[in-house]
């Protein structure tokens, strides 16, 4: 094993740390986007064991490899998206297309205000008095697009 082979104090170990570092943040931090730089830290760490890579031409091969593997997941991932098993989490109003609903406040020039649960929402759509049935169609920025039933 060679022993001129040294980023800081942490000597061959220094990979290895940044790669358990970078994959904390992958864990932390939302995205897969930490876990490619992780394992191209990991794959310097495994070729310092057999090969005597100056510092410089570490760093070079890190970057290098972390590039080429972001490049490489995009590509594959573009290609082949993760399904969601809930694909609507962070799209509330989406998921109320398509129930039926009474308007707590009339449509009036188009905009009136549904009561789903104990949360208000602006409603679109045509004119009508409140109480009226109302089944949702769409929504567009937060706000639910209604048709009367």
């Amino acid at each position: 094993m060679p022993d001129s082979l040294s980023l800081g104090e942490f000597g061959l170990w220094a990979w290895w740390i940044i790669a358990a570092v970078l994959g904390i943040i992958e864990l932390v931090v939302p995205g897969i986007f930490f876990v490619w730089l992780a394992a191209a830290a990991a794959v310097v760490g495994a070729l310092l064991l057999v090969f005597d890579i100056p510092l410089t031409g570490q760093v070079a091969l890190f970057a290098v490899l972390s590039v080429a593997a972001v490049w490489a997941s995009r590509r594959y991932l573009g290609g082949h998206p993760i399904a969601s098993d809930r694909p609507l989490l962070n799209q509330r109003a989406r998921t109320y297309i398509g129930h039926t609903y009474a308007l707590e406040q009339a449509i009036v020039n188009g905009r009136g205000k549904l009561k789903i649960g104990d949360t208000l929402w602006l409603a679109s759509g045509p004119d009508m008095p409140a109480g009226a049935s109302v089944r949702v169609t769409d929504e567009n920025d937060g706000v639910l697009i209604v048709e009367a039933v």
